[in-house]
Order: C-alpha cells, then structure tokens, then sequence
C-alpha cells in the first residue's frame, strides 16, 4: 500500500472543521482508498523522515511563506532535504513552499484575493494527467502566488491571474495553487465567510461561480496517478 505522509500546515475555521473535516481528511476523501496516511502537524515542529514515505502532500495555511516563523524555514528545509528522495505533492501554501524552498519567489499579489471556481490551462500535459483535459476548473482560496518560478521547473498550470498555478519538477514533485480537495460546498462557506475581508462583491461571485460544474475529481484522479506512478 501507498504510504503518505501529510504534512498539515494549517487548519479550516473552526466551525468549518466541524462541519467538514481537517485538510487531511479532505486529501483522504479526495484520493480515496488505497493509501496509508499519517499527518503530521507541522507548525508543532512535527516532519517526517521523507525516506519512511512514498510520498508527502503538503497542505495548504492561512500563513506566507515569507513570513518569519520557525516552522516556516524549517518546512523549507525540510522540503530541499526531502526532494528526490520521496515524491512531493504541494497545495495552495504547500506549493507556494515549494517554489520557495527550490528556487523560486513568493508574494502577496497586486492583483488582490482569487477566490470561487477559477479555470486553469493545461500548460504543460504530464503523463499521469489521465484523462487528458486541456483546461480545468478548481476552487482557489489565496491572496499569495508565486511570482517567479524556479528555473528547473515547468508550468504545468496557468491562467491570467496566475500565471504560475502549477508547477512541477522532474518525475517526482508537483504543485498547484487551487485546491482540488475542497468540495464546493466547504469553498462556498469558506469565501462567503470572508466578506469582512474581501470586496463584498466580489464574494458574490465567487460564491455564485462554485455553483458550477468543476473538475475536482479529474485532478484528484490526477494527484492519484501521480502518486502511484
């Protein structure tokens, strides 16, 4: 079986938590069966050995990369440590890290909030990317992105508000900004939620937008593939 270790790096309101799950439980449902997980709470200073693992997904956090706590600069570490010697999967924060820890830059982006169901080009087709799809549509929570990619890794994702979406390195790690494992239900709550912090307007259509059709479960399939290569 599958060994996975999930390195959570943040948490959903706590209201939301109950009434959805943690982001672990999130990628659980998302990947389905045929895994064996264990998290790892990586702002208790709490990572794994990447060596015990036959991959590592890193979750997504209401923190910046660039921001100055410990654990922070420790992930970071432990990502350059942890690159070729097991497969990474990073989200949202997670694959902000990843571009920061290997190369690349981080930011808190002039073009505001990207929030409800955003539509990503396929940039770069993968081999695990089964069904192939030239385009696809996933629900994004961020006010970061990456700015500047590393130089040895290709745009597998992009759209016009952000152009760096997805991002991978040789075989063995890939990221992305959206978030595949939210349900539409849970991005809906999570942006609604927000309307003290964000443009009120534009609430409103984010959350009108996740009542469309998304792909979801063509990325997760794809996360899957890769996982299991």
């Amino acid at each position: 079986m599958t060994r996975i270790a999930i390195l959570e790096t943040g948490a959903p309101p706590p209201a939301l938590k109950a009434a959805h799950g943690d982001y672990p439980a999130m990628f659980r449902d998302l990947l389905g069966d045929g895994f064996e997980f264990q998290t790892f709470d990586v702002q208790s200073g709490d990572l794994p050995d990447p060596a015990g693992f036959d991959a590592a997904i890193i979750t997504g956090s209401s923190a910046g990369v660039y921001e100055t706590d410990r654990w922070i600069a420790d992930l970071l570490d432990w990502i350059r440590a942890a690159k070729d010697r097991t497969r990474l999967v990073g989200v949202c924060f997670g694959h902000q890290a990843m571009a920061q820890a290997l190369g690349g830059r981080v930011e808190k982006s002039e073009r505001g909030w990207g929030v409800g169901l955003h539509r990503y080009q396929v940039a770069s087709p993968e081999p695990w990317m089964t069904p192939a799809a030239a385009t696809v549509a996933i629900p994004a929570s961020h006010q970061d992105q990456v700015v500047e990619a590393p130089s040895d890794a290709r745009v597998i994702l992009r759209s016009d508000f952000t152009p760096f979406a997805g991002l991978a390195w040789g075989e063995d790690a890939i990221s992305m900004q959206p978030h595949p494992e939210f349900s539409s239900a849970f991005a809906t709550e999570l942006t609604a939620g927000r309307h003290d912090r964000i443009d009120p307007a534009l609430v409103a259509r984010a959350v009108d937008s996740l009542k469309a059709a998304d792909d979801r479960g063509v990325v997760g399939g794809w996360i899957r593939a890769f996982l299991t290569a």
